[in-house]
């Protein structure tokens, strides 16, 4: 068997030296993506040692990029594109264009083309969707208005980027370039003889064809395929189809209509949502998702030579500005200039301050055509790294900023006003009325001696009926728009947010409250709650739900008084069902709460 294994060693090295150099960044409360770009530098050929394979390190990160528009489809509808469709499409394309116009007036300064300075520019204007969509999902922000609105700008950017594609062989020879010869790339392309309206033409005609067909056939074939392997019991053929489906309708989208393979997998995602086992297929692709994004990370940092920091000092900074400052100050003043709130505005500035795969792409395209000089391939991959490296610093900035820009706009006081039943007998659940449009700081519960329920999926809408029912005062903190408007229509008092940031438990009066119930699956971020909740209330009584008896005893271990694991739960109740007898849930074999207090 030969021992000459490129992939192997490519994919070992990769999530061997990220996952170091991960854990090394997450010791030092830094985010473990600056880790993997760190280890790609190390296994790049830019450095000394041992050095993988880049071509076979961009495409598994390729399979990484596939892999996350695919879960974001599964957690993004149509009507949730659609609903933000007046700020992302014209907010993209004005931003798109002052960055790109900041870029070419940068290259004129570097005394390149205008062809040079349009590929530059448009290389800066887009942002990574890799980086943007783990910033969304590490603070828990792709089910709210601004994970839409970021998501919904994402993808009117890539739209954008693939007519710069198909349009940039036809306009090389006008820019001063050399044409690209045809090479049918899709199997609908259109040679550059058809003139640029032609091209044009076609590549809105092929995207278009595209959504058509996903919606119509794509809404019956779909859902019908995952049903029908749902059915036959077998979890391996599950898993498979959940994979098979996102990289063939990606790679489909590709060849058959010159779409980009992310936008290709996020409309495969968003089709399969609309199956009731969106969950499940969500879960199925998770373990790869995160794997293969980490390599995308590496992928970058393979690129990277660290000494072009010193011999093209100052045009990478001039760059880093365009795509950090430039790009935040014209995403920031587009949201404003809709209306919607400073925080709002400001997450979306933070989101898209950073450059990735796309404008490695167009970089790489504009240097085959003679268009783009290799000095800004260098420039566009610098800033690329240190972009997103600073990116996890921007959204600090911007918890910095936002009180004081919040204050120089001279906020409304907040008010108040019922919105419908008692959650506590006798007494209307309100919510502030600045908080249902402002992303900000929630108001505080005026509730005392209340429970603080977190999460309210399929655990915590039962324990919610069940409290509700036995009308014990309490609140829900939640992240997700929709549930939220639910718990709001219902009566249902709440706080916004994910309860692990300390101004959203703060905002639900944990001091005075009489217990805390964990009902989401995390055992991780419910210990670091729990450990806020002590800090705040010593006395409180603290309920979580775990899936281990690790996580079990590590809940316990923070100072959670009950744990109650799920499947020895259903134990406890199969053996009542078999033997008619009431199982002692302190007994030896179910040994896994304390007693409430």
């Amino acid at each position: 068997m030969p021992h000459d294994t490129p992939l192997i060693a490519t994919i070992v090295a990769g999530l061997g030296f990220a996952f170091v150099f991960g854990a090394l960044a997450n010791r030092f409360r830094v985010p473990p993506l600056v880790g993997y770009l760190v280890a790609g530098v190390l296994v790049g050929p830019n450095t000394p040692g041992f050095v993988a394979d880049a071509s076979l390190a961009n495409e598994l990160a390729e399979i990484g990029v596939i892999l996350l528009m695919f879960g974001v489809g599964l957690h993004f509808s149509l009507k949730d594109l659609l609903s933000v469709r007046a700020i992302a499409v014209p907010g993209a394309i004005v931003q798109i264009a002052f960055a790109t116009l900041l870029g070419a007036g940068l290259a004129w300064l570097l005394g390149w083309s205008l062809g040079a300075g349009l590929v530059f520019g448009l290389a800066l204007s887009v942002a990574s969707t890799v980086v943007l969509l783990r910033a969304m999902q590490e603070r828990r922000l792709i089910e709210t208005e601004r994970g839409r609105i970021a998501v919904g700008w994402l993808i009117v950017e890539d739209l954008a980027m693939v007519l710069a594609l198909v349009l940039l062989p036809a306009l090389a020879g006008v820019l001063g370039g050399q044409p690209q010869a045809d090479d049918h790339s899709s199997l609908l392309s259109l040679p550059a003889s058809y003139g640029i309206w032609g091209v044009v033409g076609m590549t809105l005609a092929k995207v278009v064809t595209f959504v058509v067909v996903m919606l119509v056939v794509g809404r019956r074939v779909i859902p019908w395929i995952l049903h029908y392997v749902a059915h036959t019991g077998s979890r391996e053929l599950f898993r498979l189809s959940v994979l098979a489906i996102a990289l063939g309708v990606a790679f489909g989208a590709a060849k058959l209509f010159g779409v980009s393979l992310a936008l290709g997998a996020f409309f495969a995602g968003m089709i399969m949502s609309e199956s009731e086992l969106s969950h499940r297929a969500a879960e199925e692709s998770l373990p790869l998702r995160d794997a293969f994004s980490v390599l995308f990370f590496v992928s970058v940092g393979m690129l990277f030579d660290p000494l072009s920091l010193i011999s093209n000092g100052l045009p990478i900074l001039a760059t880093l500005a365009i795509i950090v400052i430039g790009k935040s100050l014209a995403a920031f003043v587009i949201v404003i200039a809709f209306r919607y709130p400073v925080a709002t505005a400001l997450m979306i500035s933070a989101s898209l301050a950073q450059i990735g795969e796309f404008s490695f792409i167009l970089a790489e395209l504009g240097v085959g055509l003679k268009l783009l000089p290799e000095q800004g391939r260098d420039l566009i991959l610098a800033g690329a790294i240190l972009s997103i490296l600073l990116n996890p610093l921007m959204f600090l900035l911007v918890d910095w900023m936002k009180p004081w820009l919040e204050k120089r706009a001279g906020k409304a006081p907040e008010e108040t006003r019922s919105i419908g039943p008692a959650t506590e007998p006798g007494q209307l659940a309100s919510v502030a009325t600045a908080w249902e449009k402002e992303d900000g700081a929630p108001p505080r519960t005026a509730l005392a001696d209340h429970s603080i329920l977190v999460g309210y999926g399929r655990v915590g809408s039962l324990v919610g009926a069940g409290l509700k029912e036995a009308t014990l005062p309490f609140l829900v903190i939640e992240d997700a728009d929709k549930t939220l408007a639910k718990l709001k229509a219902d009566g249902i008092e709440t706080v916004a947010g994910n309860a692990a940031i300390a101004e959203v438990f703060s905002a639900a009066n944990p001091e005075g409250a009489k217990r805390l119930i964990l009902a989401i699956p995390n055992a991780f971020e419910a210990g670091q709650i729990v450990l806020r909740a002590r800090a705040a209330n010593p006395a409180i009584n603290v309920i979580a739900r775990a899936h281990s008896d690790a996580e079990v005893e590590h809940l316990k271990g923070l100072g959670a008084d009950t744990v109650i694991m799920g499947e020895r739960e259903i134990a406890r109740g199969i053996v009542e069902v078999v033997t008619g007898k009431t199982t002692d849930p302190a007994g030896p074999a179910f040994e896994v709460r304390s007693q409430p207090a």
